[in-house]
């Protein structure tokens, strides 16, 4: 593996210096000033990430269109699948329930049940409702769907417990379960496929993952990437376009170079319960916190265990719900910063794997260099106002520009290349025309959606630095369902966004024309933030098509049942 890293690193390293040499061009000319300097010092912060973002799409799209089979080529237990295995092994299908509507949950069980029983594989498979409701009645109508799916598949098929108190949040009720499991003395699972109440997995999918953990007796885990479920709702579609093309080509250039050192996710995923509990029992943070972000902290201490943890990047069959407006975006997005920000406190555990904290690293600091991104842009409008952008070269700036939206958004791009190049791709996305339209669709939300992100994100880490608790930040409900956003609900939440972006505005076009126009891309979504957000709340119009043919089938199905 050390080839393959040193290759990385290379790549990062010419990507860097690439970004580097065009900011050096861009404002080196005139007086340094405290305002160059500041800017510099963000180009200098973001530079190794936006390298990081460009190497591994380039790795990984190579693979993607170079290889025969480019997800065995990462994940070589792939082709020792069915070499003389012996029965499935006793899994666990553990779903975690927290004030959810538990109808759809039931659905797609029904349905992933009725398909593993149609490919004679009932027996090897229950399904565990492990719930940490608080409110009664939405408890009833979990025991009732319970009960009904004990009717449908047998009483021996069916699990659901109930905890009074949620103690270490999901985590602690999956060991919770596990714990109890070992304790009745029935060592019922060896296995265990982690769902959340949003995952949907068809039975083939999970039946690859049972094999392949069969096929390499030293994996704990192994994490399948997933894509969006066919969202109504514009922004959820829009967002999965991007998700989707991106995560492809990440996922398959990260598992490259990480091999048996990969991330965990949390969910779409299924475990080795044996070292995994050994592992993975987590205690509080330093701080006297409870851990919020358990997943990069279980793969790391497995793999300073001497246990594998492995990607599957393929979403063949692997889906879960993205959310379905703008705000519902912004509290994930709130909750997913307050759990990366307390892996700050575990860097320097030796009970972690070193590839897993680099992990934890890149999870920090995908919010916690948001202020520094974000600020690139006022502070390239002060330094436009005072009279600073007239030395400031315009060729090498739009260069500079371009490169670093390329690099940031490098894995989507070449996602797109490889969907309109290898047909298998593009057909299943539903041909060439729809890849383009959807990726022409998305190009323009990523732009209006980028700025606006990053003034939130950049908000909200700096509350949550300060010990200021920001509405949102725990683990609670998700707001899964759609429905159109109010015009008054939307100017309450983002006329500070409005407002930003229009004294940005008026700060270029204080000093150049010329600027102001250069800057209106990262502007637009700024100044647009209300309306971005009402019209990205409707229902998706026909002509961008169905999203994740591959999905809707097993979707449908498990509606159905």
């Amino acid at each position: 593996m050390g080839w393959r890293r040193a290759a990385l690193l290379g790549l990062i390293g010419g990507n860097v210096a690439v970004l580097l040499g065009l900011a050096w061009l861009t404002l080196a000319p005139g007086r340094p000033g405290a305002l160059k300097i500041a800017l510099a010092a963000c180009i200098v912060l973001n530079a190794p990430w936006l390298g990081l973002s460009a190497a591994t799409g380039l790795v990984g799209a190579a693979i993607r269109l170079g290889a025969a089979d480019p997800v065995a080529a990462v994940l070589p237990a792939l082709r020792r699948m069915g070499m003389g295995q012996a029965p499935l092994p006793r899994t666990a299908i553990a779903v975690c329930l927290r004030d959810e509507a538990v109808a759809p949950v039931a659905a797609r069980l029904a349905g992933l049940l009725a398909g593993l029983a149609a490919a004679g594989q009932a027996e090897g498979f229950v399904a565990c409702l492990l719930s940490d409701t608080t409110e009664p009645e939405l408890a009833a109508e979990e025991r009732r769907a319970a009960a009904v799916l004990a009717v449908r598949f047998g009483a021996a098929r069916v699990y659901y417990r109930r905890r009074e108190e949620n103690i270490g949040f999901k985590a602690g009720n999956v060991m919770s379960f596990l714990d109890a499991q070992a304790e009745a003395g029935a060592g019922r699972f060896e296995l265990m496929l982690c769902l959340d109440a949003d995952s949907d997995m068809s039975p083939a999918a999970v039946l690859r993952l049972v094999g392949i953990m069969q096929a390499e007796p030293r994996l704990a885990i192994v994490q399948a990437t997933f894509a969006g479920h066919p969202a109504g709702d514009l922004f959820a579609r829009l967002l999965q376009v991007g998700h989707r093309q991106g995560l492809r080509v990440w996922a398959t250039g990260q598992a490259w170079w990480q091999a048996d050192q990969g991330p965990y996710w949390g969910h779409n995923a299924i475990v080795r319960i044996a070292p995994f509990r050994a592992c993975c029992r987590l205690g509080l943070l330093p701080d006297g916190q409870s851990i919020l972000s358990h997943d990069h902290i279980e793969a790391a201490r497995l793999q300073a265990a001497g246990w594998a943890v492995r990607v599957l990047p393929d979403d063949t069959g692997s889906h879960e719900e993205q959310p379905p407006s703008l705000p519902e975006f912004i509290r994930r997005d709130v909750r997913w910063a307050a759990g990366n920000l307390q892996y700050r406190f575990l860097l320097r555990d030796r009970s972690l794997g070193r590839v897993g904290r680099l992990q934890m690293l890149q999870a920090i600091l995908h919010y916690a260099l948001t202020p520094f991104w974000f600020a690139m842009l006022p502070l390239s409008a002060l330094l436009c106002a005072s009279g600073g952008a007239a030395a400031v070269r315009l060729g090498p700036l739009l260069a500079l520009l371009c490169c670093g939206a390329a690099q940031l958004h490098a894995p989507k791009l070449l996602g797109t290349l490889e969907a309109l190049l290898r047909p298998a791709v593009g057909g299943a996305l539903g041909g060439r025309r729809a890849v383009l339209r959807a990726a022409a669709a998305e190009l323009a939300f990523t732009a209006l959606l980028d700025t606006l992100l990053a003034l939130g994100k950049a908000a909200a880490v700096l509350w949550l630095l300060a010990g200021i608790r920001r509405r949102g930040a725990g683990w609670g409900r998700s707001e899964r369902g759609g429905g159109r956003l109010e015009a008054g609900a939307a100017a309450r939440q983002f006329w500070p966004h409005s407002l930003a972006g229009l004294v940005i505005a008026g700060l270029f076009a204080a000093g150049s024309w010329t600027a102001l126009l250069l800057a209106l891309p990262a502007l637009a979504g700024l100044i647009l933030s209300i309306p971005f957000a009402i019209v990205t709340s409707r229902k998706t119009p026909a002509w961008l098509g169905a999203p994740n043919p591959d999905g809707v089938g097993a979707f449908a199905a498990s509606r159905a049942a």
